[in-house]
């Protein structure tokens, strides 16, 4: 088949588009950067694309809360659009503030219980924080699924993976205790942090919606995709891919296998 396309969404505020479409390439897709007026005006049609890929960046300048103008941008001028790319099976990434806007357009996590049903909200340390972080996957859910059977983007992935974070308002929240448990029941919470830096509720880092084919996390896969984009690849070895490049591998065989 053809490559997979994958339309990279930008807007005001985007500065991850390009790392972003880099990765999704050199996975074998075909990105392409897209400004969101570009679909609001019918010059771009979503229905075109099979993967959505919402980048990391500071939307906005982050006004009123981080990622919630592009939230609301995308719930009102997209909204019978993207509902359709949902239920047509294609896959959505979310990165960082691109984490931010699916959380707080409520297409994360998905449960349909009404309204935002978590958030992402200021670090605990009540900082910046830029660094790199140890990240393992939630395969520990007693009795329910496993949640590498359930997202896509994650098929065979290393029990622990090291990505960087670079954000302020990283700090996942669950709107009550009854989204968390139906979070774990589920099998949505993807990743967790090893050693958590900014307060997340149960370590959280990244969570995915109930069909595992929508993926939000706060760490960039896209900023370790290179052995050498590895901070100590010089004194531990070089490897020819980081461990992020993984993720949009998966997304982009997913299509060719699915779509």
């Amino acid at each position: 088949m053809k490559k997979p396309r994958i339309i990279v969404l930008r807007t005001a505020g985007t500065n991850c588009d390009n790392e972003t479409a880099s990765a999704f390439k050199m996975a074998g897709g075909e990105p392409e950067l897209v400004h969101i007026n570009e679909l609001a005006r019918d010059e771009k049609f979503l229905k075109n694309y099979q993967i959505l890929a919402i980048p990391g960046g500071f939307t906005y300048g982050d006004d009123i809360a981080s990622g919630k103008i592009l939230a609301n941008e995308i719930k009102y001028k997209l909204n019978e659009d993207l509902k359709n790319f949902i239920n047509s099976g294609k896959l959505i990434i979310g990165i960082c503030n691109g984490f931010q806007v699916l959380v707080k357009a409520g297409i994360l996590p998905g449960l349909n219980s009404g309204g935002m049903e978590a958030t992402l909200s200021f670090n605990d340390s009540g900082s910046f924080i830029d660094k790199w972080v140890y990240l393992k996957k939630d395969t520990k859910t007693p009795g329910h699924q496993d949640t590498r059977e359930l997202c896509v983007w994650t098929k065979g992935l290393k029990e622990t993976i090291y990505l960087p974070i670079a954000h302020g308002e990283g700090k996942f929240i669950p709107r009550d205790k009854e989204v968390l448990a139906q979070l774990r029941k589920n099998a949505q919470i993807v990743f967790k942090y090893a050693d958590n830096p900014n307060g997340s509720i149960d370590d959280i880092a990244g969570v995915c919606d109930t069909t595992g084919r929508i993926l939000g996390m706060m760490p960039h896969p896209e900023r370790h995709a290179l052995g050498t984009q590895h901070p100590r690849w010089t004194r531990e070895g070089l490897k020819e891919f980081g461990d992020g490049l993984a993720i949009f591998k998966n997304g982009v065989d997913y299509v060719k296998e699915k779509l």
